[in-house]
């Protein structure tokens, strides 16, 4: 999804590397010679991750890696994008100093290629992003296409009780090739401002796009939600955007209305 408002560089996809693959990795970036690398390539999924730990190790960490090594091998600035699971279940959104312990397979995979981004070299940016949307009708299919695909239905149920920081993947494009363009380096958290439910954002696509949908507030221990599945509260933004319910009701009104 953030892939979709990335309007430079070459887009590298499995077509022309695997991740995984080291040398084929190292082969195909001692070609191109980029001066940045921005790694966007992962495996998500929560419950996915979970039920398949050798897969999302594989992609997420040693992938990163890969990625990394071959950064440092022709002097490329790295740019990996992680993610607020880095950080457990939480009430109140973590800053950038904040110390990562993750709850779950898919954030710890993603903190391991931090720390490989991190070990590998010092010319990095590593921004981390939050229930991320976009990508459009062809694209989304995370939870903002997901539940538009269901507002039909007679009733819906939303959790209230778990927050995170929705953001949207032209705002997060906008901020991060700005940190490019600034020759900035280190950690970042990029996201709206503003923190919000699931139940919250359903509130809002559903008047946007106007829509007489039925959807009723619960609790995450409705759904016998496991500690792994729970959201991380947030993230504090580095960098300033606008609140999440001003972009979500943009991003509606341009790219599904």
């Amino acid at each position: 999804m953030v892939a979709s408002y990335i309007d430079f560089g070459i887009k590298a996809n499995r077509e022309l590397f695997d991740i995984t693959n080291q040398a084929q990795v190292l082969e195909v970036v001692k070609k191109i010679q980029p001066k940045v690398i921005l790694h966007l390539a992962a495996k998500t999924g929560l419950l996915q991750c979970e039920e398949n730990p050798a897969e999302t190790y594989l992609v997420n960490s040693a992938g990163t890696y890969n990625i990394a090594l071959a950064a440092k091998m022709v002097g490329a600035k790295m740019i990996y994008v992680s993610t607020d699971a880095v950080f457990s279940n939480s009430n109140s959104p973590h800053n950038v100093d904040d110390k990562a312990f993750p709850g779950n397979i898919y954030g710890h995979s993603k903190y391991l290629g931090e720390l490989a981004v991190k070990g590998l070299s010092n010319n990095n940016i590593i921004v981390r992003i939050s229930w991320v949307f976009g990508g459009g009708k062809e694209k989304d299919k995370r939870f903002v296409g997901k539940f538009i695909s269901q507002i039909d239905q007679p009733e819906g149920k939303m959790v209230n009780d778990q927050f995170s920081s929705p953001t949207y993947a032209r705002d997060f494009a906008n901020a991060l090739k700005d940190l490019v363009l600034e020759d900035e380096k280190g950690i970042f958290h990029i996201v709206n401002s503003g923190t919000a439910s699931r139940y919250d954002m359903a509130v809002v696509i559903a008047e946007t796009l106007h829509k007489d949908a039925k959807i009723l507030p619960v609790s995450a221990s409705a759904f016998g939600l496991e500690s792994w599945q729970k959201s991380s509260g947030g993230l504090v933004s580095s960098v300033k955007l606008r609140p999440w319910r001003e972009a979500l009701k943009e991003y509606l009104e341009t790219e599904w209305i």
